[in-house]
């Protein structure tokens, strides 16, 4: 079901990124680049609706249910990602085991043949 559910939302990525970068701007007649209104305004009347806008409002309208089915259905199953991962791991224990209290530490000078010796 997720797989399916995967190859179907990237097949509508692929149609949804080729619709959108075939249409052409809102201003991109002669009069948009001289800061003229235009032929299709924000506000203004826009005429008919071309097929690759119904079909860039289609594949918008199923990426959002396919990326909606995919978040459910990665919900299922184990709720935590961190249930699988053991507690300690065996390097933990070594380290602990190996770990010597604070007083325990012995002090090495930095010059071995001055053991003992101070001035």
């Amino acid at each position: 079901m997720s797989a399916l559910l995967i190859i179907l939302h990237v097949l509508i990525c692929l149609i949804l990124i080729v619709a959108v970068l075939l249409q052409s701007g809102k201003a991109a007649d002669l009069a948009g680049s001289f800061g003229g209104v235009g032929s299709q305004t924000a506000f203004g009347p826009r005429g008919a609706t071309t097929l690759l806008a119904k079909i860039t409002t289609a594949a918008a309208v199923i990426f959002m249910l396919t990326s909606i089915g995919l978040w459910l259905v990665s919900t299922k199953g184990e709720k935590s990602v961190m249930k699988s991962v053991p507690a300690v791991t065996e390097t933990q224990k070594k380290a602990e085991e190996t770990k010597k209290e604070p007083g325990e530490k012995k002090e090495t000078p930095a010059n071995p043949e001055q053991k003992g010796e101070r001035k």
